[in-house]
């Protein structure tokens, strides 16, 4: 279950820009599909987060 909960952004992204495609508003679905891409990466390679001592 735990990964078709993690597929569930990547589903509304996509559903967006197909929206967006489909209204004939391509630069904002082009906006939005470079969000996205950027925020990945960045999820990717950002320093990991460290824990506080009473964890």
């Amino acid at each position: 279950m735990a990964v078709v909960r993690a597929f569930g952004p990547w589903l509304a992204v996509l559903a967006v820009v197909l929206l967006l495609d489909a209204l004939r508003l391509r630069v904002l679905a082009a906006v939005v599909s470079v969000a996205w891409l950027v925020w990945c990466v960045w999820s990717w390679v950002r320093p990991a987060r460290r824990r506080s001592p009473r964890d």
